[in-house]
């Protein structure tokens, strides 16, 4: 059960190293864009192969189709809901318009949409370590990958909008604990769970997952990284098929 948070704090805190990484050091924009397009590829094979192969495992073909695009939905839902109150400069580096650039109301707006990327995540990590298996090193190395450039971002996207250095390290000292809380908790709820909710579940945050990559990862690398983003996102893929060969 000790493991669970200590993943859940390991794979939350990449968004915490990526803030500190960007108040320390200047990250060129391009370079940004690349290293997120990676995580966007390492992610889409972690909610491939590792989540909606695991949901198909444990359940029916239709359980992990509802799932899916209830998970979609329900994300597509939270972000247009988030987005109205700067949630959707988290993975941005680039300063909001002046109609957005409320700094109480960005700098949480960013804090909510994070936890709420964050969350389903974690659980599944979790949930990952359930029967005394180890933890998912392909679930783990995603949700890393993918958290330290939405640190790196973020922060420098709220610092130009006027938010201190003391309430953005805060606002993601504050995510990794939930992060880590999370993971526990798809550990301790999820390990006695009917293996129907647990393929429901797995394929809910794959569908959540995927959904956020559209709508926030994707757009964010190729506006930083140009064309080349695609290649970059294609090796994050394989680079996941081979982790999860290895696993």
């Amino acid at each position: 059960m000790g493991m669970a948070l200590v993943w859940g704090l390991v794979s939350g805190g990449a968004v915490l190293l990526g803030s500190l990484i960007s108040l320390v050091v200047h990250i060129p924009k391009k370079l940004l864009g690349f290293i997120m397009a990676f995580g966007v590829g390492v992610l889409i094979g972690a909610a491939t192969f590792e989540l909606l192969q695991e949901s198909l495992a444990k359940g029916e073909i239709m359980n992990t189709i509802i799932g899916f695009l209830t998970g979609a939905v329900t994300f597509t839902v939270l972000e247009a809901i988030i987005s109205r109150k700067g949630g959707k400069h988290r993975k941005r580096s680039e300063i909001p318009n002046k109609k957005e650039s409320n700094n109480d109301e960005s700098g949480i707006g960013i804090f909510i949409g994070t936890v709420m990327d964050a969350i389903p995540e974690s659980i599944m990590l979790g949930a990952s370590l359930i029967g005394g298996k180890g933890v998912s090193l392909l679930l783990l190395l995603a949700i890393f990958i993918s958290n330290i450039p939405e640190g790196l971002s973020s922060t420098t996207g709220m610092l130009k909008s006027g938010n201190s250095k003391k309430k953005v390290l805060m606002l993601f000292i504050a995510v990794t604990v939930i992060a880590g809380l999370s993971a526990l908790g798809g550990y301790v709820f999820l390990d006695h769970a009917d293996p129907k909710i647990l393929a429901f579940i797995s394929s809910f945050a794959a569908g959540g997952i995927i959904t956020m990559i559209g709508a926030t990862m994707m757009p964010e690398a190729y506006e930083d990284g140009g064309a080349v983003v695609g290649l970059v996102t294609a090796f994050g893929v394989l680079t996941s098929v081979l982790l999860d060969h290895l696993g």
